[in-house]
Parts: C-alpha cells; structure tokens; sequence
C-alpha cells in the first residue's frame, strides 16, 4: 500500500470513529448531567426531625437525580438554633432549598431577610408542613402590609397559615390537573395529620390540592374545614419558584409514596426539570436516567 492510500485510510477509519462517537452522543449515551444540589433544613419544635430528615434524604434521592445535604438542629424549641441563620450566603452552590424547620419564634426581621435572600435572588424553594409556621413577626392572623416584615414570610410562601385542629384524617384531591406537578397523580386521604388553616392566599400563588377533614366540634357536631394543601408560587423580583404542602407532620404521612413522590415533582418542577406529563426530564429521573 503506497503512503497516500495508507493515509487515506487513517483518514476515513478516524472519520468513521468520530462519527460513532457523535451518534452514541445523540443516542443519550453523553454524560449524565450532574445531580441537583438541594440542602434540606430540619429542627425546631413538635417534630420527629431525626427520622424525618432520613426518610425525605431517602425517599426523595431515589426517585430522582438529587443530592441531599442536610442542615439539621437537634434543638426541639420554637427558636432552634439553625446555622442557616444570619447568613444570608448559607444557599451558595446549591440548587434549591427545602425548609423543613419549625421555627415560629424566629422573629428577628433582619434574620428573616437573610433565610429569604437566596429565594429573592432567584433561588427555587420547597415548605414543608411547618415550614409554613416558621419566621412569624407579629400576630399570624393578622392581616398582610405588602413589603411589611410582618409578611416578609408569607409574601415568599403565597399563603398565609396561622393554625391548625386535632389530628384527623385528610381528604386531599388534586384540584389542578394541569400542572405537571399532579399529572397521574390519584387522590388519597392521609392518616390522622394536622391541617393547616389559610388566612389569605395571595394573588402569585395558585393551588394544586385541597385538603377536607372532619373533625368535632365543642358541642359535638361535626365540621368540615376544607383548605389548601399544596401549591404553587412564584415569588419576588425574578418570580422565584416555589412549591408548599402544609401535610407531614406524621413519620407514617411523610413516608408515604405518594407523598413523597408529590415532594420529588416538587423539587423537579421548581428547578426547571419536571416535563409536562410529570415525569422527570432526561437525566433527572432515578439514577440519572
């Protein structure tokens, strides 16, 4: 074989490879992309926080491409000392925060910006349960001022809550089956959990489950109280996305399936991931898939 053939074919053989390697890449087989970075926040009051921090790490890691770092206080008061308080940079390189705390007598309004910060910047946030009940100023039932501190807040969550009844079961169905976040999703009623009242829902927010349970009152005659459980807002100067369920307060509620799997479309839709048939999007599902 002469040196130009001998070259040629060097040529053609490289070609071909470069080739393959470009199609494999095309075919999904390139790189999974990196996993989303979310720090969980747990502690304070009324909670199981040591196991429930586990079973959210846990439960949520496994139905999608997710890391979990946990910020954890074993402190059980109403003032738990979380280190993510007074640093207003305790978000840096992550990709969404779970507040997961119970921390209604934190009050300071300049210790309530920095938490808020990071979602006023643009980054995605996911409440939990008592997460709705945390960073009170002032009286909870009172009405909003728009920019005030006392609704510094609620304004980031899109809905004020101030209480909750005895534990009863909960009747939840979803009410918007347009949102990704509910497609397929079937309704359920929960064990015996608190429900959380709703003061005012402001006009960023928009509900994607309501929640109805039957408790007895006073006299013994029954009532329905019927509110929000879950939804949407979007939040701030960059329309920071936010996703809230008042449910969990129970280890047996919280390690539910479907209540899980309601948090995991959650974290994927705040942080741009979920597709419009709630499924998670190419690379974000379990394992990386």
């Amino acid at each position: 074989m002469t040196k130009h053939a001998s070259f040629r074919s060097f040529l053609l053989s490289s070609t071909a490879g470069l080739a393959v390697f470009a199609s494999a890449a095309s075919n999904g087989l390139a790189a999974t992309p990196k996993p989303l970075r979310v720090l969980l926040i747990t502690g304070g009051c009324c909670h199981d926080y040591a196991n429930q921090k586990e079973i959210l790490k846990q439960g949520i890691e496994e139905r999608a491409n997710v890391v979990i770092d946990q910020g954890h206080a074993d402190d059980t008061s109403t003032h738990p000392p979380l280190a993510i308080l007074g640093n207003a940079d305790y978000a840096t390189g992550y990709d969404l925060v779970i507040h997961d705390e119970c921390a209604a007598d934190v009050s300071d309004p300049a210790k309530v910006e920095a938490v808020l910060k990071p979602h006023r910047d643009g980054l995605p946030g996911i409440n939990l349960h008592c997460g709705m009940h945390s960073y009170r100023i002032g009286n909870p039932n009172d009405p909003v001022t728009p920019g005030s501190p006392h609704g510094f807040w609620f304004e980031y969550l899109g809905l004020q809550s101030s209480g909750h009844g005895p534990q009863m079961p909960i009747a939840i169905t979803f009410t918007d089956q347009q949102t990704p976040i509910t497609k397929g999703l079937t309704d359920w009623t929960t064990i015996n959990e608190e429900h959380y009242n709703n003061v005012h829902i402001f006009d960023t927010a928009r509900e994607v489950a309501r929640g109805k349970q039957v408790i007895k009152q006073k006299d013994s005659s029954p009532k329905t109280n019927d509110f929000v459980v879950a939804w949407v807002n979007h939040y701030g100067p960059k329309n920071t996305r936010v996703f809230s369920t008042t449910i969990g307060h129970n280890n047996a509620t919280v390690e539910d399936p479907r209540y899980l799997d309601l948090v995991t479309r959650g974290v994927l839709w705040a942080t741009g991931h979920l597709k419009d048939d709630g499924t998670p999007a190419k690379g974000f599902g379990p394992g990386g898939k």
